[in-house]
């Protein structure tokens, strides 16, 4: 078995590309390899911002021979009447490269039976890699030099071998050999003679190219220097992933700022320091405070860190001045005031501002919670859009607002409100905890949902106006986990009311809260299920659908479903009768419609389903024993009213005939 490795080398690529890149070519070379029948162990793809590499393990040194048959003439046709081979039989013969004895006949027709010699995988390679590459898709390719082929940054070197020896491939402009370069300021122009060697000889010119080695050393050099301080970090998964891929060889610098940049708020001396400038916040490890010093990696070889330190200190400050100055200016008024500000802010064409939006958000909130603070919360949720601090940190808003209120001297659960309103802040963080969170979060959130709706621009499959598909996973992350017992349906209703365009959207609204709903919980339960579970309507409570959802996933009986499939066949239309007990001439209908009686909810499903499932044997029983369409029309249609009563207690659970025991 053979190993090949491809390098390309380029210009620094963006951080965003590089994952992209890491996917297209792991799927690119296995199906190249797999359509072409080339065994092969293992795939590995390697990345730093200067290169992008793929080992193949376990080679095949060439494809199988493979026998085919090929149809070829009628026989009349590939021989005359004295079974000679006519000229389109000798062509036959000629065309599959066989000798004219190798045909055969087989009913009417002559066949060739051929061997396909396997291409070598060497040659494969050279015809394929190329291709491969060129089908590499990102943001912001371009041209370069003469060059008509786009790609995310213009191509310095490629290698390419196979074991030993040198698998000649051209990649846009540039011709493959066995030479690579390590760090841009460590040794260039490295030989490299076999695969195995390719890792280890990077790693001794100061570039760890495997970027799970380079993502863990992070983590490892980030730790040891914050220990050495007490303190410890919280490295988010996006930023750590931006890090990785912006260096070839990870150095951990601690650096500080001065302590009076402490005073103005945590988040916005975090922002600055993890998303304009890629450092790792310090906190202590008791309090969790922040402190005034932060970890920086640089692609650096050697161990005089001054300038390092100093260059970063001054960018830090610059930004943190720029923040301490709006900070001040900002809070020189209460809150309250910026919010008549946002009359001139669009919230979206036909919408109004974002103070029209903040009324109804008002509105909505206090229908879900009518509470002082909630009703305070929605008031000032949306101030701090107007001010210098959320202007220049727009992913601050809500945790600007929060510490505007709190210096305004707003209530502490307000405060918490104003932060919280805008969580879950993707699909991993947390809900809101507060009753004032939840309520306006919920009320900002479908009022954005409907506003979009409204306007005719539902998402599609590459559009998310507004993130409403965000918005609506918060809204039911945050119903599903705090057990809020809200009809949304209802809500739907009334927010489509207050908005200023009126469209008729609430099935389509709906339909779409269902469908992430779905989406949200099919990592846990099966999606028959699920969908089952609809026939009620979700919206009008999501703590029900879920709790229903939950028992029939623990205890889902056959013989119940077999039942309750029965009862659901016989009814094509709605049953109105009311039973009549005298009626009855089986002992089998007495039993039944006994049962049936003491099948009844009490806010407990699991009892539910349990009194459900006792009645299986008088079900069984009435189905054995009775004959519901009689002929006396009375009896008949008293039996279905019957069945119908039973269909009623079985789809309060679920849709039974879409669920498979």
């Amino acid at each position: 078995m053979s190993k090949y490795l491809l390098e390309v080398g380029v210009e620094e690529l963006p951080y965003k590309f590089i994952p992209m890149a890491i996917s297209q070519l792991e799927s690119g070379f296995k199906s190249f390899l797999e359509s072409n029948n080339v065994n092969y162990a293992n795939i590995r793809v390697m990345a730093t911002p200067r290169r992008l590499a793929v080992m193949i393990e376990g080679l095949g040194n060439s494809q199988p021979d493979v026998e085919k048959v090929v149809k070829g003439p009628i026989s009349t046709v590939a021989y005359d009447e004295n079974k000679n081979l006519t000229p389109a039989g000798l062509g036959f013969a000629k065309k599959n490269n066989i000798e004219p004895t190798a045909l055969f006949e087989e009913n009417n027709y002559v066949y060739a039976k051929i061997s396909i010699k396997g291409k070598y995988t060497k040659d494969l390679l050279q015809e394929n890699v190329p291709l491969i590459f060129s089908k590499l898709q990102g943001p912001h390719f371009m041209r370069w030099g003469e060059n008509d082929v786009k790609f995310s940054r213009p191509i310095r070197w490629v290698l390419s071998i196979l074991d030993g020896e040198q698998v000649p491939v051209k990649i846009i402009d540039k011709e493959s050999s066995n030479i690579t370069n390590g760090h841009r300021f460590s040794e260039q122009n490295i030989v490299i003679k076999h695969p195995d060697e390719y890792v280890e000889k990077l790693r001794k010119a100061h570039v760890i190219v495997d970027q799970n080695e380079r993502r863990a050393k992070i983590l490892d050099i980030t730790a040891k220097e914050a220990d050495k301080l007490n303190a410890k970090t919280k490295i988010s998964e996006d930023l750590l992933e931006e890090v990785t891929f912006i260096v070839e060889y990870p150095v951990a610098v601690v650096c500080n700022f001065d302590e009076e940049f402490l005073t103005i708020p945590q988040e916005v001396a975090v922002t600055v320091m993890e998303t304009h400038q890629r450092y790792f916040a310090l906190y202590e490890k008791e309090s969790g405070k922040l402190i005034n010093k932060f970890i920086t990696i640089t692609n650096y070889i050697g161990n005089e860190f001054e300038n390092i330190r100093n260059g970063n200190l001054r960018v830090i400050k610059a930004r943190l001045d720029d923040a301490v100055f709006f900070f001040n200016e900002d809070t020189k008024k209460p809150l309250e005031s910026y919010v008549e500000n946002l009359k001139g802010m669009t919230f979206q064409k036909g919408m109004g501002s974002v103070y029209d939006k903040t009324q109804r958000i008002i509105k909505l909130a206090e229908r879900i919670n009518p509470s002082q603070t909630v009703k305070r919360t929605a008031e000032l949720c949306k101030a701090d859009l107007a001010t210098n601090l959320v202007f220049e940190f727009t992913e601050l808003q809500g945790f600007i607002g929060a510490d505007y209120a709190r210096v305004s001297g707003e209530k502490s659960e307000v405060c918490e409100g104003i932060k919280e309103h805008y969580f879950p802040l993707n699909a991993e963080s947390e809900t809101a905890k507060t009753p004032e969170g939840q309520a306006v979060g919920i009320a900002d959130k479908i009022d954005t949902i409907c506003a979009v709706f409204a306007a005719g621009k539902k998402p599609t499959g590459s559009s998310d106006p507004l993130g409403v598909r965000r918005a609506a996973l918060g809204i039911i992350k945050t119903i599903l986990e705090h057990d809020i017992k809200l009809d949304l349906s209802k809500l739907i209703d009334e927010t489509l009311a207050l908005l200023p365009v009126k469209a008729d959207v609430k099935a389509d609204i709906e339909e779409f809260f269902v469908q992430r709903l779905i989406i949200f919980l099919s990592d846990n339960y099966k999606k028959e299920l699920l969908e089952a579970c609809s026939v009620k309507n979700p919206c009008h409570d999501l703590c029900d659908y879920l709790a229903r959802v939950k028992v029939l996933s623990g205890m889902l009986d056959e013989k119940l479903v077999e039942n309750a499939n029965r009862v659901l066949r016989i009814f094509k239309d709605e049953v109105n009768t009311a039973v009549n007990p005298s009626l009855f001439s089986f002992e089998a209908e007495k039993i039944l419609h006994s049962e049936i009686g003491k099948v009844d909810f009490d806010g407990d499903y699991n009892k539910y389903l349990k009194a459900l499932i006792n009645i299986n044997p008088a079900v069984t029983k009435f189905f054995d024993d009775v004959l519901v369409m009689d002929n006396d029309e009375k009896i008949k249609n008293n039996r279905l009213a019957l069945l119908n009563e039973l269909k009623n207690k079985y789809i309060m659970l679920t849709d039974f005939s879409k669920i498979s025991v």
